[in-house]
């Protein structure tokens, strides 16, 4: 057998693996399971916000997966032992796809432990704590957001910082949005479609290759920046990057450790292309805050409070704090997938630093390649270099010409080493 025929070969049982492994996820809508319906909220609001909501086991029993578990979990297994028969036990492409089953075999014991303790703990398995540190005698993410909070609360009374008025109705919003993803990926080929819609929560959502806009929301034109930043740049591109992959198909699909990546390069790309903003980020370290205390036993009607307290409105504090518990009951352990953001930014942060001091600069854009990890961007550099994944399509400005980026990121590692307590003294005469 030539080798031209073997290597061809040896990447259609790559393809075929990776097919089976995109078509067994397909059914698994971790959202969906765990969210809970609009009575919850009736009752929670005839109640006059002071009972907690009625959700327990007995709600999720109500609510069946979409999907048989246990035979899901069995295709999962099903298709770990075919790629160790056929790659091997040490094939690294192997391996990125054994870990992403066994993944998603635990994403499925925590949606079958839905109302329990369990489900909380599998959340943290899969997502983190916020009381995890990052390494040995740092600060934890739930020390990061107090003091996130801490700054935030500094600039809090300064008029010019006020958010501009939502003046942009989902209309006009669908059309900038439009506007500004065309120039990106292409105004002919109708690559990404933005569109209204009546069937989502959050103000917007990402799909493969188009964004919903809640058509009851309002935006003004930092919002809209955001969107294109965050669900365009990164979700939705990152997708249609995986779903260029010839070969690793599964790179268009991620389990949760994805998400931590995913999350943290989209704020990543909010912060250098000045796309954020102080509300946002407030949003962002009160989520993060919110987990916390119910890590620490606070329950729904605390957390409620707490929001009511950063000044949320009634209906804005019960959508915050339905995040937390979904998936849980309204005094378990929480959901911790919203930790993805803030954690998933420091660690991307923190990667993309180590590349430049180490000049590694080649390993830098292929976090846009698709739905990928931290720990699989070496092997995805030797897969680039087989010809197993190819270079994403889609990659923003900021990344696209390392030379802004690394300049950046060489200043960063000088300044990270500076003193913030010494510099203040230094300072205290002249601000």
């Amino acid at each position: 057998m030539s080798r031209r025929k073997q290597q061809y070969e040896y990447q259609q049982i790559i393809r075929s693996l990776s097919d089976r492994l995109v078509e067994a996820q397909m059914p698994i809508r971790v959202l969906d399971a765990v969210k809970w319906d609009d009575e919850v909220r009736q009752r929670f609001f005839a109640a006059g916000c002071r009972q907690l909501p009625p959700v327990d086991r007995g709600y999720y029993e109500s609510r069946p997966l979409s999907f048989d578990p246990v035979a899901k979990k069995q295709d999962f297994q099903s298709i770990e032992r075919d790629i160790t028969r056929q790659l091997g036990q040490f094939s690294p492409v192997g391996q990125i796809m054994r870990r992403m089953c066994k993944e998603y075999r635990m994403v499925i014991r925590m949606l079958e432990a839905r109302g329990t303790a369990d489900f909380g703990l599998i959340s943290e398995e899969l997502y983190g704590a916020a009381s995890d540190a990052f390494h040995a005698g740092d600060p934890t993410l739930a020390d990061f957001g107090l003091m996130l909070s801490d700054y935030l609360n500094q600039i809090a009374d300064r008029g010019d910082l006020k958010d501009e008025p939502k003046t942009l109705n989902a209309s006009a919003a669908v059309q900038k949005l439009q506007e500004r993803l065309n120039r990106v990926f292409g105004e002919h080929e109708s690559t990404v479609r933005v569109f209204e819609s009546d069937g989502i929560v959050a103000d917007a959502a990402a799909g493969a290759d188009y964004i919903k806009i809640r058509s009851d929301a309002l935006f003004n034109e930092r919002d809209v920046r955001a969107l294109e930043v965050h669900e365009g740049l990164v979700h939705v591109a990152t997708t249609l990057n995986g779903q260029n992959q010839p070969i690793c198909t599964f790179l268009a699909k991620g389990p949760p450790s994805s998400t931590v990546t995913q999350e943290g390069l989209a704020i990543l790309m909010e912060v250098i292309a000045f796309a954020s903003y102080p509300s946002r980020l407030r949003k962002l370290t009160n989520r993060t805050r919110a987990i916390h205390m119910a890590e620490q036993g606070a329950n729904f009607l605390d957390i409620f409070d707490f929001f009511r307290d950063q000044g949320l409105s009634d209906e804005d504090s019960y959508t915050n704090v339905s995040r937390v518990f979904r998936g849980s009951c309204p005094d378990g352990m929480p959901f911790t997938k919203d930790l993805s953001y803030l954690r998933g930014f420091i660690l991307i942060y923190n990667y993309i630093q180590l590349a430049v001091r180490k000049g590694k600069l080649e390993q830098i854009p292929l976090l846009f390649c698709g739905k990928t990890t931290l720990e699989d961007m070496r092997t995805l550099r030797q897969l680039v270099d087989q010809g197993l994944v190819v270079p994403p399509k889609y990659l923003p400005e900021q990344f696209r010409d390392l030379n802004a980026l690394s300049a950046w990121m060489c200043f960063s590692n000088f300044l990270n080493h500076l003193s913030m307590e010494r510099i203040e003294a230094d300072y205290a005469n002249i601000l």
